[in-house]
């Protein structure tokens, strides 16, 4: 039964937050991006903070590493990956945004192996980097007279978010402060939402209130803080003990399928060939760079099967 919930779970995250991204597109044909995304993690570090609490001792960061910590997780993965995400996704559609976001796990490895030096990508998983980003330039596209064509733009803009989160996964993981994550999160999404409001006022992003009283510009808004983010991250919590960091990447790969099949219903978007290339050559990049981990994944799923035998 515990293996059907763990399943079953899994598959709640994926249907999640590959729905996500339709919400943000839906979202953004009503609400300025940047005052979109930090509207979103008011409500959401909001509840997150409330959770926090509720499950910890102590909900306040303590001592100079943890809130160098939760500086990291404000500035990278919330505030530059959702301005990066919002912005670029403008002139994107959901699936590929939600291709171009399932780098992440690869760049992740990438950086991990970049900041420490004698621990260095092999050959095979520098290839695997390699057919990533190769990925990448895929979907992009990029016309070399016209280098800043708006699609072309938007899917590197994209890109930068996937980059930005999983510079601030590793960063994070490479400052000494034991705290528990739901602390980290609460107080991430705060901060980052506060970056994301400067971000705004800089941009001079006009502030429309009728637009914002818009059904579907509320709905994306709620969807995206009470499911996407605040129950998103409780799923997140519950898969990261049962599954371990490895398997809980593979969300990023049903994601994709999610947001492409729910944009399609929802939105009439189509999945150009590129956009499925892209994908297939992140996807190899993936099971290239954690070749090993998945092995090991794989005989442990044996043993389980065959009663450990």
């Amino acid at each position: 039964m515990s293996r059907y919930r763990t399943l079953g779970l899994f598959l709640a995250l994926a249907i999640v937050w590959g729905s996500a991204f339709v919400a943000i597109d839906a979202g953004l044909e009503h609400l300025p991006p940047v005052l979109f995304a930090a509207v979103r993690y008011d409500v959401a570090g909001i509840i997150m903070l409330a959770y926090a609490a509720y499950v910890v001792d102590d909900p306040i960061p303590r001592g100079r590493s943890q809130w160098a910590v939760v500086a990291v997780g404000a500035g990278l993965l919330i505030a530059a990956y959702h301005a990066f995400l919002f912005v670029g996704q403008q002139h994107t559609t959901a699936a590929a945004a939600a291709v171009l976001v399932s780098l992440s796990p690869v760049l992740t490895t990438g950086f991990a192996r970049a900041l420490v030096p004698q621990d260095a990508l092999s050959p095979i998983g520098l290839l695997g980097v390699g057919v990533g980003l190769l990925g990448v330039a895929v979907m992009a596209r990029p016309d070399p007279t016209n280098l800043l064509a708006t699609d072309t733009v938007a899917n590197l803009l994209v890109f930068s978010a996937a980059a930005s989160f999983a510079l601030g996964s590793v960063l994070t993981r490479r400052i000494d402060a034991d705290f528990p994550i739901e602390t980290m999160e609460a107080w991430s999404m705060l901060g980052g939402a506060l970056l994301l409001h400067l971000m705004s006022l800089w941009l001079a992003e006009p502030i429309d209130l009728g637009a914002w009283t818009h059904p579907e510009a509320l709905g994306a808004v709620a969807y995206l803080s009470l499911v996407a983010s605040a129950f998103g991250f409780l799923l997140y919590f519950d898969l990261l003990e049962r599954l371990g960091a490895v398997e809980i990447n593979m969300v990023s790969y049903v994601a994709p399928i999610v947001a492409a099949i729910v944009g399609w219903l929802y939105l009439g978007q189509v999945v150009d060939a590129a956009t499925v290339a892209g994908f297939g050559c992140i996807v190899l990049g993936f099971a290239l760079v954690k070749r090993r981990a998945l092995g090991r994944e794989l005989v442990t799923a044996r043993r389980r099967r065959t009663g450990g035998n």
